[in-house]
């Protein structure tokens, strides 16, 4: 799926069918047998094929180690997003969350050969873009550096070039590779005027909603062909549900004396230090997504040699949703001593226990045991936008001299006004519970409860919070470059420049608000409204349940969360969550230098980019004295006070560079690269204020001293163009990474919101440490003949931080299969996407595995017209299982299902 457009944009017409070529002519016989000129038909293809052909010619032509996606491929594929787009490049990879939510339905991060999405650049015509996230966990935790693909609709692109190898004139940011997305322009267009309208209906099998989505392009040029202008817009609907099991955490039975669970041990000696499953949660999502913006272009070329383009992008994309919890709380049972009547230990984990109805609980005070907990947590206005306005210019002084300019401001907003929560718990029957590894969910039960009854749970409500979060992502930058014409021996022109940059990232949470039973009984003295509301029917039936495994439970109405929260829990302004709010401000400069050079039969670049980096990170830590920063509960308690501490860092990089390209033959080609790459931390990771979990006291903190991460990167291809639109590459990667970003695990006293006191907690925080990465890249693109082809990738990454740990986002193999058929009128589509299990990432001081997935999507679409095609689109149509685990297979931590998604759609282009 290599592509690169050429022609009228948003075609939908297809080529004559393609067979085996026939070897050509020699010269001479061409010479000796002449032939009467011909009147030769003009064909305009625009089909899957010519973008193929047009891709192989780009990947061919560059310098640097590189792969290419355009608009027509994309147009050809159900591609929702860049992420898609990408996805099946060889050596790309995408996950569908970027933090603690879990897997959703929509590709969201990228990376490259099997590393973090943080080590990957992203660009929109060679600019940086800042971006937001709607997860309250996005927001505050390590992500960062990566940017939320679902803010960018796959109609923004023209063409996607993804660089697996750098050169000096590319922004720094990409330790593994860099994606340029190259939006439209207006004077590409071959009419004066161009209209396309797209509108979709979307439906989700899960929950059983059909939404519009619709599109729109309009493209004007003048006569002259030197001032145009493009605007396009995008409104997009979409219901989605996520079913799921997730495991909250693992603790360990100490059964230390005086300690609550000495007499578990005292009774079962063999389960001292064994770890157990804190909670088993039946968990629904339903989430909606309301993306909307578009983009405005205007390229002006006053004259041959000098040129403008304005470029403004703006995306916001309304994201509430509604997460319920229904959860086992195995944790109490056992912190209490209570002794199970059976259980089963395996690989050192509590896989099975059955606990007897364990008495009543204080509602007053909270004291006591719970069976169950149920958590529902409405965020009706989380949301997230990105927005730039870029200048690019171009001046040619002379022949020989031509000098080039770029000038951008980019805004990116995530934020959460209301994370409204609500947590009850039950204190009488029983708990029950047999894991099953990976293969299937635990079968969990709860012995004399009727969990369908609110009335019949609902003993006491444990807590309850409202929080307002909002993070602001910001950069102005500005760039200039020149570019001299040598032509004398092998050096053939000299490109330099240099670059300044001055981003922000800010995290505020103003207001914070929380109701324990336990500190304040008066929470306890209404509920919110039960209508008698059920679980969806068919809820978990797409997780391959277990024999004794349940699905039917109470849930409330979101209104009544949110009406309850409101009358009883509104958020406190003078509670603010200092130690979870930092600021980032981060300014760089860079200069470079480049050569291209060329010889017999080779070509390619040599160059240095010089970085130097200002990191000022501002947090704030817990005080003993009265500080103005204080956080006190509404109505009076301790006051808690905090010190605004800095953290400031220079670094300077010197980054050389070099690609070639060997034609080997006329068909063969091979390349030869070698660079070194930085990548700077993520934002929240140069915080140490920590991300919590209260009841699990567990979080993930950042480290104010970290390094950027910095690689010397080896590529080797080789490439064979052995017949028109055919090829055959190889090519074999190394990253010596040596200041490679991992976590270790401290215990620190922090303040709990939850229950408004200091605890300890188990943080995960970032270091430095040695790491390496390398793999091998295969790719086979080929047509089949009577308008059939194909096209194969598999990458083979093998990564390790020192001492052996694993490298997050690193899968082994990775791989995609496609399969295509395109006549006159009609084309047709499959492709399948592979990636092996990887480290997701530390959430709250645990491991993070994604198990290894595959996923389906097909593509059709039919010309009626050379004016008007249809189209009908299918993603997840195998509906995988997403599996998530920690330390090992039996420790699960979740387990997902999305469901299918269709796309039924109508093109219009004039």
């Amino acid at each position: 799926m290599i592509a690169t457009r050429i022609l009228a944009l948003g075609s939908c017409s297809v080529a004559l069918a393609i067979s085996w070529p026939a070897p050509p002519a020699s010269a001479q016989q061409a010479a000796s047998q002449p032939q009467a000129p011909q009147q030769l038909e003009t064909v305009v293809v625009t089909g899957i094929r010519y973008s193929l052909e047009q891709s192989i010619k780009a990947k061919r032509e560059a310098d640097a180690v590189v792969d290419v996606v355009s608009a027509e491929e994309i147009g050809k594929l159900p591609d929702k997003n860049i992420a898609d787009a990408v996805q099946r490049l060889p050596g790309v990879n995408i996950s569908k969350a970027s933090a603690g939510e879990g897997g959703l339905a929509e590709n969201d991060r990228v990376s490259i050969r099997g590393t973090d999405p943080s080590l990957t650049q992203t660009l929109i015509n060679g600019h940086t873009i800042a971006t937001g996230d709607w997860f309250i966990q996005s927001q505050v935790g390590t992500v960062g550096r990566s940017v939320s693909y679902s803010l960018l609709p796959a109609e923004l692109a023209s063409k996607i070039v993804v660089y697996k190898s750098a050169q000096a004139d590319l922004i720094e940011g990409g330790v593994a590779g860099a994606v340029d997305i190259q939006t439209r322009r207006p004077l590409d267009f071959k009419k004066p005027f161009t209209a396309e309208l797209t509108a979709q209906a979307f439906y989700n099998d899960l929950p059983s909603k059909t939404d519009p989505q619709t599109s729109v392009l309009l493209n004007w040029k003048n006569d002259a062909d030197n001032f145009g202008a493009l605007l396009q817009g995008f409104k997009e609907r979409r219901h989605e549900r996520r079913d799921g099991q997730e495991f909250l955490g693992y603790g360990t039975i100490q059964g230390n004396p005086g300690d609550p669970d000495a007499p578990l041990v005292a009774a079962h000696p063999d389960l001292q230090g064994v770890r157990y499953p804190e909670f088993i949660n039946a968990t629904l999502l339903q989430h909606q997504r309301h993306r909307q913006g578009g983009m405005l272009d205007l390229e002006w070329k006053p004259g041959e040699r000098l040129s403008f383009d304005l470029n403004g992008f703006y995306s916001h994309m309304d994201a509430p949703s509604y997460d319920t919890s229904f959860l086992g709380d195995v944790s109490s049972p056992v912190l209490a001593g209570v002794v199970p009547t059976s259980y089963t230990v395996r690989n050192n984990t509590l896989v099975a226990a059955t606990f007897p109805d364990i008495g009543p609980i204080n509602a007053a005070t909270g004291a006591g045991i719970t069976p169950g907990v149920v958590d529902k947590i409405f965020r009706p206005f989380a949301a997230s936008e990105t927005y730039f306005l870029d200048l690019t210019g171009s001046l040619r002084l002379t022949d020989a001299l031509s000098l080039s300019g770029k000038f951008g401001h980019s805004h990116g907003i995530g934020e959460t006004p209301g994370d409204l929560g609500y947590e009850a718990a039950w204190a009488t029957g029983g708990l029950a519970y047999a894991m099953n590894g990976l293969g299937a969910p635990a079968a969990i039960s709860f012995p004399g409860v009727d969990t369908t009854n609110f009335n019949s749970t609902d003993v006491f409500t444990n807590a309850s919070w409202h929080s307002i979060v909002r993070t602001i992502d910001q950069e102005n930058s500005g760039q200039l470059d020149a570019e001299l014409a040598l032509n004398k021996g092998i050096w053939q022109s000299l490109k330099f420049g240099a670059r300044y940059a001055d981003h922000t990232r800010d995290v505020r949470w103003p207001a914070d608000g929380t109701c324990s039973a336990i500190t304040n009984p008066v929470c306890n003295a209404a509920k919110p409204a039960w209508n008698g509301q059920q679980y969806p029917s068919n809820y978990g039936h797409g997780l391959n349940p277990p024999p004794g495994y349940i699905n039917n439970f109470w849930q409330l109405p979101a209104a009544s969360v949110f009406a309850f929260e409101q009358t009883y829990n509104p958020a406190q302004t003078s509670l603010v969550n200092w130690q979870s709010m930092f600021t980032v401000a981060e300014k760089t400069t860079a200069g470079y230098l480049m050569s291209s050079i060329a010889g017999n039969r080779w070509r390619g670049n040599l160059g240095v980019r010089i970085v130097g980096t200002d990191e000022d990170s501002l947090f704030y830590v817990p005080s003993d004295t009265p500080t103005p920063y204080v956080s006190v509960a509404a109505g009076g308690g301790t006051p808690n006070y905090f010190t605004p501490t800095r953290s400031k860092q220079k670094f300077t990089d010197v980054l050389p560079s070099a690609n070639f390209r060997f034609d080997l033959s006329h068909e063969l080609i091979g390349r030869l690269a070698v660079a070194k790459t930085i990548a700077r931390p993520d934002y929240s990771a140069l915080s140490p204020t920590p991300t919590l979990d209260d009841l699990a006291l567990s979080g993930s903190g950042g480290n104010q001293n970290l390094k950027p991460v910095r690689s010397t990167n080896y590529d080797a291809t080789l490439e064979w163009y052995y017949a028109p639109k055919a090829l055959l590459s190889a090519g074999l990667f190394y990253m010596d990474l040596t200041s490679y970003v991992a976590f270790s695990t401290a215990q620190q006293t922090l303040f709990n919101n939850t229950y408004q006191h200091f605890s300890v907690y188990s943080v995960a925080f970032p270091r430095n440490i040695a790491a390496r990465n390398q793999g091998v890249e295969v790719a086979w693109q080929q047509p089949l003949g009577l308008g059939f082809g194909t096209y194969l990738n598999f990458t083979l990454a093998d990564g390790k931080a020192a001492g052996g740990s694993e490298l997050y986002g690193a899968s082994k193999f990775t791989g995609n299969a496609e399969l295509y058929f395109e006549n006159e009128r009609f084309s047709a589509r499959a492709a399948y996407s592979y990636r092996s299990r990887y480290l997701m990432g530390i959430v709250l001081a645990v491991p993070e595995h994604d198990t290894s997935t595959g996923t389906l999507a097909v593509s059709l679409n039919y010309k009626i017209n050379e004016q008007v095609a249809l189209s009908f689109d299918g993603v997840n149509l195998n509906n995988p299982i997403l599996r998530e685990y920690g330390f090992n297979n039996d420790q699960p931590e979740a387990f997902y299902v999305n469901g299918r998604q269709y796309f039924l759609g109508l093109r219009v282009a004039l």
